[in-house]
């Protein structure tokens, strides 16, 4: 091993760290001879070594030792002779930044000699021999990120310094296992799915009818810690900020997405994805952010849950716990008045032109633990981050990290934007009907449950999903969630309050399962509880929506007249072809149906709407050959298009963590009724329980998905 030495003479710690570069003076190694040598530093960083499975990082694909603060790793240093506590001095230094600074925390010298203080504790384990094993504990709030190690030995000369070596390079990342660490997380079960699991379940569709897709989030792929790191440091993120995860979280949750620092992903609700990869092509994170830090350049293209399953990645390496949240019916309100507004024509008829507000069918968002020690006590825990560029936060397009907590109990005065995310949960649909004559606007009908229908997340070692409603508010007209209504009001946050009479007739779309391609009908379930006949003139369109809940375009208009007998149920049938939404259809595959009228004898309003998540076919995912770590094996993808047109410029992905690497290939043409069969060869390079996850993707057939799970053996 090469030794440099600096020319100040120091024989105290802390070490002023000085360029391990500089060369040894000709007229001291005879002198030097009788001092303390380094002939060797192991940093014990393979897999199976003591450091990275107590520190449970041996599942990342990276020769560096990965440890997590605030726990004690160990690494073994060889000098030219036995170690003698009462007679040497030494140190292992550890150093991060381009301009390392003791004052700082960017540069940690640890003594092992119980009577000087370090800023890390150090202690010598074990020594035998030549060889010393030493043992380190970074601070439970020290910097996250890639430091370099030094051993550097006392003598009356000098320091003796080892030279910059990558290899004994070591990852110090948050460490949820750590009481004193701000991101503890003391749910086993939970941090083992929030933490380590690599394979998630993105849930998307309707409330009532629930879509799933698998992802990998890859964090312990080759490359994807680096390309973490990486996203820090083009956001100029400062070094000392990076133990924060409240400050990382915030900084993240601007750079995954392009708006405005030439972050992560691009988003795209075009349809149109001809310079990139369409946002339900994606598998997994580890292409995207491997792109990302290769090229230098945002990657194209993404929606909401691409945003969240690549921030969870993100998360999850560094060591802070986190999941991907799915908000059934999620207001994006802009202006902060909790109302997403519906105008009607005096006749009942939605006016186009004039409703301008829309509710995603479905929003993702993730949610990640931590203290908050900058909130007052109670606050901490999950905290909700967004990297979907939809409104701008002290001047970028991010948002959180906020409290769920603080939402549920309608405190949003705290950072960070809690106001944005509790409108997104607790909106109210509000029908206006307009006056032709004068242009104003009465309050008709107020849906208050609509919006926030369901939050869901994947369950702690299952594939899953558990309802997490409760977590973001209290019961729908529950006297909690009158109180929090009101304690929202405080800061600004208005709801419409006006009360209008109740209704006597009611109406209901059920839910019904289709598949793409199929004709189905539609249902109007009326219902007169009154003593008195009732009758209307109906309004139902139908609309091919992207999951934001713009409108695509229109497809159907159906004026049926209705006559209720008193105290009578009766329903109306609607006929949906195929033929008139299939060559609309854009990506997700959803149909949203409204229905409005005005009851004759009494002038209400009556609605109903109901989203139509048309079901795809699946892929079919087999498995060959003998499932262990170093043998090659096989993966089939299968499919048959089952329509009567052809798919043009196909895209098939596939890719497994540890087992696989993504890879993709394209077809130009599959006709109708043929089918597609593509083998690819891997090979396993760690055992365990794992999944491949494919991806079926054209213009015309999106959201095209298929799973097979295997267990490698060792």
């Amino acid at each position: 091993m090469t030794i440099t030495m600096t020319s100040l003479h120091l024989s105290f710690f802390p070490f002023i760290f000085l360029s391990p570069h500089l060369s040894l003076p000709r007229s001291l190694p005879t002198i030097l001879s009788e001092f303390l040598d380094i002939w060797d530093v192991n940093m014990l960083r393979k897999p199976d070594e003591v450091n990275k499975r107590q520190h449970t990082t041996h599942l990342y694909a990276t020769d560096n030792l990965i440890v997590r603060r605030g726990q004690e790793f160990q690494l073994k240093v060889t000098f030219d002779r036995p170690y003698k506590p009462s007679d040497d001095q030494f140190a292992v230094e550890f150093v991060i930044g381009g301009s390392p600074q003791f004052s700082k925390g960017t540069y940690i010298p640890v003594s092992v000699a119980s009577d000087r203080q370090s800023p890390w504790a150090g202690r010598v384990v074990d020594s035998a021999d030549n060889v010393v094993t030493v043992g380190i504990t970074p601070a439970p709030d020290c910097i996250v990120g890639k430091w370099r190690t030094y051993v550097a030995v006392v003598t009356p000369y000098g320091i003796r310094r080892t030279r910059q070596d990558e290899s004994r390079d070591v990852y110090i990342l948050f460490n949820p296992w750590a009481a004193a660490d701000s991101v503890f997380l003391d749910d086993g079960n939970e941090r083992e799915e929030c933490v380590l699991n690599e394979v998630g379940v993105i849930y998307h569709g309707a409330f009532d009818d629930v879509s799933e897709r698998p992802w990998n989030f890859g964090q312990f792929d080759y490359g994807v810690l680096d390309a973490c790191l990486f996203i820090m440091d083009k956001a100029a993120m400062p070094i000392t900020n990076r133990g924060d995860p409240i400050k990382v979280a915030r900084k993240a949750s601007a750079m995954l997405n392009s708006r405005d620092d030439d972050g992560v992903l691009v988003g795209s609700w075009s349809g149109d994805y001809t310079y990139g990869v369409a946002p339900t092509s994606w598998t997994g994170s580890t292409e995207i952010l491997l792109n990302y830090s290769s090229s230098k350049m945002p990657v194209c293209y993404a929606q909401c849950w691409v945003y969240a399953a690549v921030f969870n990645t993100f998360l999850r390496c560094l060591g802070i716990p986190a999941r991907v949240v799915t908000n059934f019916f999620s207001s994006h309100d802009n202006d902060g008045n909790l109302k997403t507004d519906i105008i009607l024509d005096e006749n009942g008829r939605i006016d186009k032109q004039r409703t301008k507000d829309s509710i995603w069918n479905y929003h993702c968002w993730n949610e990640c633990y931590m203290s908050r020690p900058d909130l007052p006590q109670g606050f901490g825990g999950w905290q909700a981050v967004d990297a979907t560029p939809q409104e701008t936060s002290d001047g970028m397009y991010r948002c959180g990290p906020a409290s769920v907590q603080a939402i549920k109990h309608g405190q949003i005065c705290f950072p960070f934007d809690a106001p944005f995310v509790f409108a997104e949960v607790n909106s109210d649909v509000v029908f206006y009907s307009r006056n032709p004559r004068d242009g104003t606007l009465e309050p008709v009908k107020v849906n208050s449950s609509h919006v926030g229908r369901m939050v869901v997340t994947k369950a702690p070692g299952q594939d899953t999903r558990r309802d997490i409603t409760d977590q973001y508010k209290f019961p729908e007209g529950s006297p909690e969630e009158r109180t929090v209504l009101e304690k929202a009001e405080e800061y600004g946050c208005q709801r419409e309050k006006v009360t209008l009479p109740e209704a006597d007739v009611e109406l209901n779309m059920p839910l019904i399962e289709v598949r793409v391609g199929d004709d189905f009908e539609l249902k109007l379930e009326f219902n007169n509880k009154s003593g008195q006949a009732r009758t209307g003139e109906m309004y139902v369109s139908g609309n091919v929506v992207y999951y934001t809940g713009v409108t695509s375009s229109e497809f159907l208009f159906k004026t049926p007249k209705v006559t209720l007998d008193p105290m009578k149920a009766e329903k109306k049938v609607i006929q949906v072809r195929s033929q008139d939404y299939m060559r609309k259809l854009v990506e997700q595959a959803n149909l949203h149906f409204i229905a409005t009228g005005k009851v004759k004898e009494t002038g209400q309003i009556v609605t109903a709407m109901r989203v139509v998540t048309l079901h795809n076919p699946k892929l079919s995912v087999q498995v060959s050959g003998l499932a262990k770590v170093s043998e090659e094996m096989f993966v089939t993808v299968e499919f048959t298009n089952p329509f009567k047109f052809n798919l043009e410029d196909v895209y098939i992905r596939v890719e497994g963590p540890g087992v696989m690497p993504p890879k993709y290939k394209h077809y130009s043409l599959i006709l109708a009724g043929s089918s597609l069969n593509w083998t690819e060869s891997f090979t396993p390079r760690r055992e365990g329980p794992t999944k491949l996850m494919a991806s079926l993707d054209c213009a015309a057939l999106r959201q095209v998905y298929g799973q097979a799970q295997l267990t490698v053996k060792p």
